[in-house]
């Protein structure tokens, strides 16, 4: 029985095909192409899926599509970054199109699914996996099912309040998680701080150098950080947080940065498993052929 993934991104649509024992079967991408609208990147998602039947001769089993922003129990997406597909039925526009209805899920979530089952994550009960790129985001998974929660909020940690008198977020609140420990959080404050814009590459490569502007921005930034995962740990206490996005390629998030946390988790000596993702760029579109595999809430 296959499985097909797709992972829908800003600039390209990923497809994939994984077999029972989740190997690649085929795997294609395309422009995504959100210039045009919601209703010309439909018709790739399903060009996209076709194209992946084609070369197949198996049953299909089911299907899955990460999409930024998450899918609410009407049916409507919210809260997506590609902006035309806010307030759209995507699931039920699928399925009128292709006959079958796909397993949505917001991009975070299928990060962390993949990491729990094939990744880094691999082998341990409850996972919880975090994005940090140009946003923050998160997804709790146990026993290999994503935990949605009764709004759908379960692991939006990008969004929990850090500083309530904090900078402004798009989300309209103040000082939310993303706008500190995000790769677009740290390039704004260097440019607040020195009035220079570096993109994140260079700041990290200033702080090593000894740059003191830099060095004052990395440090709240791992400070940050640190009171992040903390409370993760003392909320959840997860087997393993697993890290994602642009930011977990930083070698000392785990040195300084879990020094950082083990700070402030309610515990003496704690421990603190913290890794770096092993599917990169690749854990989207994994994720989204195993969702439904082992579905809870």
């Amino acid at each position: 029985m296959l499985k097909i993934g797709i992972d829908l991104g800003g600039t390209k649509i990923e497809g994939i095909v994984l077999d029972d024992h989740n190997n690649t079967v085929v795997r294609k991408r395309i422009p995504t192409e959100q210039e045009f609208g919601y209703d010309h990147i439909m018709k790739n998602l399903v060009g996209l899926y076709h194209g992946l039947l084609a070369e197949n001769k198996q049953q299909l089993h089911r299907i899955g599509i990460g999409t930024p922003g998450h899918t609410n129990k009407e049916g409507l997406l919210k809260n997506s970054s590609l902006l035309c597909l806010n307030d759209k039925p995507f699931s039920n526009d699928f399925e009128r199109f292709v006959g079958v209805r796909p397993n949505i899920e917001n991009d975070a979530n299928c990060f962390a699914i993949a990491e729990a089952v094939i990744g880094s994550g691999k082998g341990e009960k409850l996972v919880f996996g975090v994005i940090m790129g140009t946003g923050c985001g998160g997804g709790l998974v146990i026993d290999g099912s994503v935990i949605r929660g009764s709004q759908y909020l379960g692991g939006e940690i990008g969004h929990a309040t850090l500083h309530p008198n904090g900078v402004d977020c798009f989300c309209k609140k103040k000082g939310c998680t993303e706008r500190y420990i995000s790769g677009s959080g740290v390039q704004e404050r260097y440019l607040d701080k020195t009035g220079v814009t570096k993109d994140l590459r260079n700041i990290i490569a200033a702080y090593r150098d000894g740059d003191a502007d830099a060095g004052e921005i990395m440090n709240d930034f791992f400070e940050n950080y640190g009171i992040v995962m903390a409370n993760l740990i003392n909320i959840i206490d997860p087997d393993k947080i697993v890290l994602g996005g642009g930011l977990s390629n930083i070698d000392e998030l785990y040195t300084i940065g879990i020094e950082r946390v083990k700070k402030h988790v309610f515990k003496n000596d704690p421990i603190v498993n913290i890794v770096e993702n092993l599917l990169g760029d690749s854990a989207g579109v994994f994720g989204a052929a195993l969702l439904g595999e082992n579905e809870k809430v």
